[in-house]
């Protein structure tokens, strides 16, 4: 079977997801054509969000963009950019103008799930889900949570200079997750595996190797599909004690379909799985290039939730996410023709100058209360309170048992270009 082949067989389990799935040829076409008035006033930049190695150190150009104007256009990939903080949030709130129903990637992809709709819908679909993250729902995970970072903290203490990613980043939030949903423990490794290839969907790259990554990635979904069904139609997954169940529960109309409940668990994979690796992986990483404000938070524990909140300003696991314009979008002086592309920058965002001092310093006494690395307004991560519950479970273990955290090796970074975190992190943990 060719490359084609496989994507229509996948595409045809995954009809709700991918059934617009396509490059953005007609907005570029559109833009180039509806002349250079349009964009008067931008600023033509190499800025290449597809660039794998800016991908993996993206700071000095986000620097670069700061410096240099206030809107972008990279001519190469027909893509806007916004890197301002006051932009990225207003074009996150005008929905009506700046949509997510055409996707939030290169690739164009509608569906009826939560992040790929605007308006009434969005809202229906956003009460839905909203019970599954309730306080109630967080309290009744909270043990699991303590129990996961005390566990996999005194694993990475017991191995001095592992790779934290593989010993506690990628297993805890995947484990999290599989506990929620209520995943047989003998299924988790498979559930695992499909979850982290189905994860590329939000990395299309324009060639070959991007292709066939896309591929294995809308294969992995479908197996997912498979998987989740086969467990609904025997009556799995759907307990009281599982999100899932928690949804139906709370349910006005009674009921959920499994259609809908399916979407509901990607929604959860895609929130709380390779964006909680790339946090929890991130935060080890600043503290151990940081040692005198790992020291600050040691000293007054209750900066732990201020600290998290730092540190998702200055990671930003979600670098970026596109959308897409539905008629003429004002920013200032330039206008971003309808039919557009634009890169919304959280990352840059979280770093203007215009809005934190020494955007570049990471200090656990800051108080980042505008950052937006769960995004902003209606599209605000459901997901959050999960994150930050693990973040803090995780680093309250820390300052009680470890007394410094110092690299073992050099890093190495993913270069996915929406996600950003660390793929391989060797760190050593001493001992209180």
């Amino acid at each position: 079977m060719n490359i084609i082949e496989k994507i229509r067989s996948s595409e045809t389990m995954l009809t709700p997801f991918m059934s617009a799935a396509r490059l953005n040829a007609v907005a570029a076409v559109r833009t180039r054509t509806r002349g250079y008035r349009g964009w008067t006033g931008a600023v033509n930049t190499e800025y290449d969000p597809l660039d794998r190695a800016t991908a993996a150190q993206p700071f000095g150009a986000y620097r670069d963009l700061h410096r240099s104007g206030r809107v972008h256009y990279n001519p190469r990939r027909s893509t806007w950019i916004l890197s301002r903080h006051e932009d990225v949030r207003a074009a996150l709130r005008d929905t009506d103008a700046v949509t997510s129903t055409e996707g939030v990637t290169r690739m164009k992809i509608s569906g009826p799930v939560l992040v790929l709709t605007d308006g009434a819908e969005h809202a229906r679909l956003r009460k839905q889900v909203q019970p599954g993250f309730s306080k109630g729902a967080m309290a009744g995970w909270q043990e699991m949570t303590d129990k996961l970072a005390a566990e996999l903290v005194s694993d990475v203490l017991a191995n001095p200079g592992c790779d934290v990613v593989q010993r506690l980043t990628i297993p805890m939030p995947m484990r999290m997750i599989a506990h929620i949903l209520g995943i047989p423990d003998a299924d988790v490794t498979q559930f695992r595996t499909w979850s982290e290839a189905g994860m590329h969907i939000v990395d299309f790259e324009p060639t070959r190797h991007g292709v066939v990554r896309s591929v294995k990635a809308v294969a992995s979904l479908a197996q997912l599909q498979r998987y989740f069904m086969r467990q609904f139609a025997s009556g799995g997954l759907k307990s009281s004690d599982t999100v899932l169940g928690r949804l139906l529960a709370h349910a006005d109309d009674g009921s959920l379909t499994d259609s809908q409940l399916f979407y509901i668990a990607m929604l959860l994979l895609i929130a709380g799985n390779e964006t909680t690796t790339n946090l929890l992986g991130g935060m080890f990483d600043t503290l151990a290039r940081n040692p005198d404000q790992y020291e600050l938070i040691r000293a007054n524990p209750d900066l732990v939730p201020m600290a998290v909140e730092e540190h998702l300003r200055i990671s930003t696991p979600i670098q970026n996410l596109y959308r897409y314009t539905r008629m003429d979008y004002q920013v200032g002086d330039v206008t971003i023709p309808r039919g557009s592309r634009i890169l919304l920058s959280f990352a840059a965002a979280n770093r203007d100058p215009l809005v934190f001092a020494d955007p570049d310093e990471f200090r656990a006494d800051r108080n980042p209360r505008n950052h937006i690395a769960f995004g902003y307004g209606a599209h605000m991560c459901v997901g959050a309170p999960l994150a930050r519950m693990e973040a803090q479970a995780v680093l309250r273990e820390l300052i009680t048992r470890v007394a410094t955290i110092a690299p073992a090796g050099e890093p190495t970074w993913s270069t996915n270009t929406s996600l950003r975190g660390p793929t391989h992190l060797p760190i050593r943990l001493t001992p209180s």
